[in-house]
């Protein structure tokens, strides 16, 4: 995606406004600058970039803003939308299809071969699995699902992805039997 259309950013947006343009910018001001990730380095959803940016070492805020997209544009590469995920069944059959959701949502709607990514089949996959095998990760609306992916592809399975919007995507998109839900955190 070319930068000219990626979403505007401002060092006046607040962070919940950031966070809604860009999801992955709390993972990329973690990775870089070590933002966001933990109660000492946190911020509020009202803070500014810029505040945010100033009161950790006066970072340039056009800096943090060129690293939000371009990591962005790294997510993209990542994520594979409920179209093409058919097509990859089709056409990748030992496809492993892993859902990065709770036990709850998972038993109340999943999709067809979908595995719940335990932590036991996370070590059984990290030391028997296939680093070459096609992984597709999925979670609610597809947020969550791209950290999950990243901590694959950092521990060797380079052909893993994640599924674009989530289940919620894959129902409205490709099977509209499966139900949808709310989760109210979301907000």
């Amino acid at each position: 995606m070319p930068t000219a259309e990626l979403p505007p950013l401002f060092g006046d947006m607040t962070m919940s406004q950031v966070l809604q343009a860009y999801p992955g910018a709390q993972r990329a001001l973690f990775a870089r600058y070590h933002i966001g990730g933990c109660r000492s380095c946190g911020f509020q959803p009202g803070e500014t970039l810029a505040q945010v940016c100033e009161r950790n070492e006066n970072i340039p805020v056009a800096e943090a803003v060129a690293h939000i997209q371009e990591s962005h544009q790294s997510d993209s590469s990542l994520q594979v939308s409920p179209h093409d995920l058919v097509t990859l069944l089709r056409t990748k059959p030992d496809l492993l299809l892993l859902d990065v959701r709770t036990r709850e949502e998972h038993e109340a709607v999943k999709l067809p071969g979908a595995r719940l990514l335990t932590q036991e089949l996370v070590q059984d996959l990290f030391t028997n699995g296939d680093k070459a095998q096609t992984y597709v990760l999925y979670d609610h609306t597809g947020s969550r699902s791209l950290d999950a992916a990243a901590y694959f592809i950092g521990h060797g399975f380079s052909e893993t992805k994640c599924l674009t919007g989530g289940i919620d995507a894959y129902s409205c998109e490709i099977d509209p039997s499966l139900p949808r839900y709310r989760i109210e955190i979301e907000d």
